[in-house]
């Protein structure tokens, strides 16, 4: 097995990350913003000024978090678009569905919205792994799947 090439999931990490937190400012600025509002009016709280940052990095390390996991499973389960698209529910079920899960039963997301919005992550979170993956090659030139001797 080759060493993982952080330099690599970095990069592939950054650019997943910004294809999530992409997706994310469209779809909470534009798709969901009435809903969005509601649900800050019905809470009675705001935004604090920090937050719209705090999201982004937590995007970028999302995309971070999921090319590692790639560069994890690619010597097991081979390189590929297979590997991305398994690591990629892996994260998504950690990072979004279960928190969902728990902000839909103490009742901050409504279900229609609770369900939306991990569809949506899990789409965003395909597609941003499949091209952070595709960026990732292992350090010292080890063929993928294939044990040293």
């Amino acid at each position: 097995m080759g060493k993982i090439n952080w330099g690599r999931v970095i990069l592939g990490g950054i650019v997943a990350g910004v294809v999530i937190d992409l997706v994310a400012y469209v779809v909470n600025s534009y798709v969901w913003a009435q809903q969005n509002d509601a649900m800050m009016r019905r809470l009675n709280i705001q935004l604090r000024p920090h937050a719209i940052p705090v999201f982004l990095l937590e995007g970028l390390l999302l995309g971070i978090a999921a090319v590692w996991a790639y560069s994890v499973a690619r010597p097991r389960y081979g390189a590929g678009p297979k590997t991305a698209v398994i690591t990629a529910l892996g994260v998504w079920f950690i990072g979004s569905f279960l928190p969902t899960v728990d902000n839909w039963a103490i009742g901050i997301v409504h279900s229609r919205m609770a369900c939306a919005g991990t569809l949506v992550d899990l789409v965003t979170l395909i597609v941003a792994s499949l091209i952070g993956a595709s960026l990732y090659k292992e350090a010292g030139g080890a063929t993928p799947g294939v044990a040293a001797r």
